[in-house]
């Protein structure tokens, strides 16, 4: 299941239902778009050479309702590897594999006040910060059941599956690079097994992390998982569910307290909705009850945020009140423009 990261992306397993480009939202996003391709600021991610290749112009993004439109636009088809956006998803799933009484007991709910990269754990409980942070990440990756590293990697695929609609599958030349590179997560492996975080596998729980951070998602994607995740768990494109209901809220509330790594006190402050953030260049944004947001752009800031998808989901949530805690009135009304000149229920 490799693809590279140059081919083109996969029809979606069921039609999508696209909005008419005379649509008040999607003429908005337009603008938006325009807006912030004129951004500049920001580097592209160079640890490896695959994410190096990245173009700076690359910018696409997409909003899908719960109701099951979806909106895009500028480059929401190209492909790019999820890199730390899949944290959140095998985080979920893991929950679902062995419940919350064990995988609390090998990863923390605490926000790092750190970097994602740091190799260092709480010094209380000496377990992971949070299911964020990348040793976090490990430990929970450790924890998917399977009867062998396939069976393990299937499953994942499957899960990611349910949530983008599609067969999504893994960039053969990131995996590589990551695994190859991957000296800081071997010592974070290492500090993991010496505190019983994890089981004593340690190149096949890696191998399983760098291949699920190397999966190939684009914007329209990230949006369908974000309307997945703001459904309660259902994909409103295919309604298969994709993440036992009862799991949503503590995935949610990890990306809203630590999805942005150094930036999450800001994000929450200034954005208000869960989400998560990969070097890859995606935003993985989902509002509670109506709509997912995933936007693309490889220009990250100093922690490894996306500068336009940042500045993209800022717009969007002052503009339409998405700010959980929002109770002024926003200065359009998201459910008119999304509804209007179409004939779909809900969000």
């Amino acid at each position: 299941m490799m693809l590279d990261a140059n081919l083109p992306p996969l029809d979606p397993i069921k039609p999508v239902v696209t909005s008419p480009p005379t649509s008040p939202f999607q003429s908005y996003l337009n603008s938006l778009h325009k807006k912030y391709l004129a951004t500049e600021a920001g580097t592209i991610a160079d640890r490896i050479p695959e994410l190096a290749a990245a173009k700076a112009e690359w910018f696409g993004i997409a909003v899908a309702t719960t109701g099951g439109r979806i909106f895009e636009v500028g480059n929401s088809d190209r492909l790019f590897t999820l890199q730390s956006i899949s944290k959140a998803l095998v985080y979920g799933m893991a929950l679902e594999d062995c419940g919350r009484e064990i995988v609390r007991s090998k990863v923390n709910i605490k926000s790092a006040g750190e970097s994602a990269n740091t190799v260092a754990l709480d010094e209380q409980s000496q377990l992971p910060y949070n299911p964020m942070v990348n040793a976090g990440a490990i430990a929970v990756t450790d924890l998917i059941k399977g009867e062998s590293t396939t069976d393990r990697l299937n499953r994942i695929l499957k899960k990611f599956n349910l949530y983008t609609g599609r067969d999504v599958n893994i960039s053969f030349p990131v995996f590589l690079s990551e695994k190859a590179a991957g000296h800081r997560y071997r010592a974070l492996a290492h500090l993991l097994l010496d505190v019983g975080a994890i089981a004593d596998r340690i190149e096949e729980t890696l191998d399983l992390y760098f291949q699920h951070t190397s999966i190939l998602v684009n914007a329209k994607d990230l949006s369908v998982i974000g309307a997945t995740l703001a459904n309660g768990g259902i994909n409103p494109i295919t309604q298969e569910r994709a993440i036992d209901e009862r799991y949503v809220r503590d995935v949610m509330s990890m990306m809203i307290a630590c999805g942005l790594d150094e930036y999450s006190g800001e994000w929450a402050y200034e954005v208000g909705i869960p989400a998560k953030s990969g070097v890859g260049g995606g935003i993985l944004a989902a509002v509670p009850g109506k709509l997912g947001i995933g936007v693309f752009s490889p220009l990250l800031d100093p922690i490894g945020n996306s500068i336009r998808g940042i500045e993209t989901c800022k717009e969007l949530s002052r503009k339409f009140g998405l700010h959980l805690f929002d109770t002024v009135k926003a200065d359009k009304d998201l459910k008119e423009w999304l509804e209007s000149n179409e004939s779909v229920d809900g969000w």
